[in-house]
């Protein structure tokens, strides 16, 4: 039973369901990841890759089994996401866009 419980001065108490609350406000959360200079948004872990690339990322091989991983020859800087591109979250989206501020933003998603 989740939900949040709310007691009012008279004694009353109810389970309210923010999931049910929020309604369209839930999809609002979602974010998505956009290659600024194509416009496109980035769907998969293909498409960022090729993106990456143009930018001297390389793909990372040998890390942990469930993570994809990035990074550039020069520099300490690398990015991790879930194998399964589904699970990519804002974090994620957010720490591409700052390593790579002028060829991605995030945006809330339609």
């Amino acid at each position: 039973m989740s939900g949040v419980w709310v007691f009012r001065n008279n004694g009353v108490v109810r389970l309210e369901d923010p999931k049910q609350q929020a309604g369209a406000a839930a999809c609002k959360g979602r974010k998505a990841l956009v290659h600024t200079p194509t416009g496109q948004t980035v769907s998969s872990h293909e498409a960022l890759q090729r993106c990456l690339q143009q930018l001297g990322w390389e793909r990372f091989h040998g890390g942990e089994p469930g993570v994809v991983q990035f990074h550039r020859r020069r520099s300490v800087d690398l990015i991790s996401l879930p194998a399964d591109f589904a699970r990519v979250g804002s974090v994620h989206m957010y720490d591409i866009a700052v390593k790579n501020r002028d060829c991605f933003r995030v945006v809330d998603a339609a």
